[in-house]
């Protein structure tokens, strides 16, 4: 058996814009400050695809989902994570599990973390942990003026 690992990183800035939602693992924070980017900005989901992409040699999701195209522009992440297993998958590999560590001051994840790891664990295709962390009011992130997350993932493939 042949086992590989990956890692993802994911932070975007807080949005100053009252109508964009905060989504997270592709669940919805209703009442909290979305984030900035090109798709959902759901920093959860692109830290696990990308570390699933690194694990199975696939690149990362900047080269499978250009911001710079204009389909991705509003781009549910969860859909983008399901794609990227499939690429998992078609290059021979099976998701072992996928970790992550989620930066913020707020909101507080725990009352969604099950949501969280059941949607991402059904779009990686294999179990996806979350968990919540601060950065203690240092930097950016302790100011509250975005979001970040680390991914480690472990991929495996049956050698014949």
């Amino acid at each position: 058996m042949t086992v590989r690992v990956g890692q993802g990183f994911d932070v975007h800035r807080i949005s100053d814009d009252p109508q964009r939602p905060l989504v997270l693992g592709g669940v919805a924070f209703d009442g909290a400050p979305g984030l900035v980017g090109h798709s959902d900005a759901d920093v959860v989901a692109h830290a696990v695809a990308d570390a699933l992409l690194g694990a199975a040699g696939l690149g990362d999701i900047g080269q499978q989902f250009p911001d710079t195209d204009p389909r991705w522009r509003g781009a549910d992440s969860i859909d983008l994570l399901t794609r990227v297993a499939a690429m998992v998958g078609e290059a021979g590999w099976i998701v072992g599990n996928v970790d992550c560590s989620v930066v913020c001051e707020a909101p507080k994840l725990a009352p969604h973390r099950p949501q969280m790891e059941r949607r991402l664990s059904d779009a990686a295709g294999g179990p996806v942990t979350v968990k919540g962390r601060r950065a203690e009011g240092l930097g950016a992130i302790g100011r509250g003026e975005g979001i970040a997350c680390w991914a480690v993932a472990v991929i495996e493939r049956s050698e014949p």
